[in-house]
């Protein structure tokens, strides 16, 4: 079961610019940055009331990230659920035809396992699902 909206993940080009941009949009800074060398990526986090913005800018030319920036531009990338057990809600899902982009859940960005459902089995939108590890 999904039982929050986690974040809105967002594709930057400039992680530095974007991270002033948001700090003076949002008017707090961020509360965390992580570098997640299996995804490529740097990451920026935001807290929004009970949910977060997490910035994500690509570190090589192979990060999806990366590849996501030169077709479609800088953007939302993703939409991210909390669930309560990841591996039961990956099952439910299979079970009712959508595609998973990971066949177990990895390890991603603030403390998380990840999995991703592929965007053509949910109406377009990438679709991360989240939960806290420990």
């Amino acid at each position: 079961m999904l039982t929050n909206l986690e974040h809105l993940g967002l594709a930057v080009q400039d992680l530095e610019a974007a991270t002033a941009l948001y700090t003076t949009l949002l008017g707090e800074p961020p509360y965390k940055r992580e570098h997640v060398a299996s995804e490529g990526v740097d990451t920026v986090f935001f807290k929004v009331g009970g949910s977060k913005i997490e910035l994500l800018a690509g570190t090589t030319p192979e990060s999806a990230i990366t590849k996501y920036l030169a077709k479609k531009g800088e953007g939302i990338h993703h939409v991210a659920f909390e669930v309560a057990d990841i591996r039961v809600t990956m099952a439910r899902l299979r079970e009712q035809g959508f595609v998973l982009l990971n066949k177990e859940p990895k390890r991603g960005a603030d403390n998380k396992l990840v999995c991703f459902v592929h965007p053509k089995s949910a109406a377009g939108v990438l679709v991360e699902l989240c939960q806290e590890i420990g």
